[in-house]
């Protein structure tokens, strides 16, 4: 993510980021109804991560597409994960980028988006119908969608807080993929976990996150 006008701000409030997940159950939806069935239609071998800069923080090397490649190794997965994240990205800039990755369809898509929007308050049903269509749209090339859930902090009033948390869970139940119910989960507000800004991971933070995101992607790929 870039560095929105209201970062300041952001930082001041940013344990607020966990009010919906908190008062509505940061769970989200039940992982076992979400789970994939049938084979996939791209490439098994490949895994696509297409994010933000949280997944590029706190360096590529370091950030949670790196380590969860680390852990696959380490079981002989035999399985590439292809970072394809851009730091700044909106839901609107990944959907622009998604005909390139659906060229040639990786076996899972790992969507992580949607911070950036959340930050500059763009309309929820805009963000909600840019995943749906990046979903639908990998989907429809039998490609695996792991969807990775966003809270974001009150800057633009708690209702809008409260609604930008349920387009995670209400997507993931209604096209049945699994969620991580909130990547930062473990990792906002904790400053062993951040770098100074107090918004992107640092090392521990990115293992973390990988941590969040691995039982969900370990039980695609098996």
């Amino acid at each position: 993510m870039t560095k929105p006008l209201r970062i300041r701000r952001w930082r001041v409030l940013v344990a607020a980021a966990l009010i919906p997940g908190a008062l509505i159950g940061i769970g989200g939806c039940d992982s076992k109804r979400n789970s994939i069935t049938g084979p996939s239609g791209g490439d098994a071998s490949r895994i696509v991560v297409l994010g933000d800069s949280l997944a590029l923080s706190p360096t590529p090397a370091e950030a949670f597409p790196a380590i969860l490649q680390a852990r696959l190794d380490d079981m002989d997965a035999d399985r590439a994960i292809v970072n394809s994240s851009v730091s700044g990205d909106t839901t609107a800039a990944g959907l622009a980028r998604l005909g390139a990755i659906l060229d040639d369809p990786p076996g899972i898509l790992i969507l992580e988006l949607g911070a950036n929007d959340g930050l500059q308050g763009l309309p929820i049903s805009t963000i909600r119908d840019n995943l749906e269509d990046i979903i639908v749209r990998a989907k429809g090339e039998g490609v695996r969608v792991l969807l990775c859930g966003m809270e974001t902090p009150p800057l633009h009033g708690i209702q809008y807080s409260f609604d930008f948390h349920e387009i995670y869970p209400s997507l993931a139940a209604e096209h049945d993929i699994p969620l991580v119910p909130f990547l930062l989960a473990g990792v906002i507000g904790n400053p062993s976990m951040n770098q100074p800004d107090g918004i992107h991971p640092n090392s521990a933070g990115a293992r973390r996150i990988a941590d969040n995101v691995w039982a969900q992607l370990l039980a695609l790929i098996q």
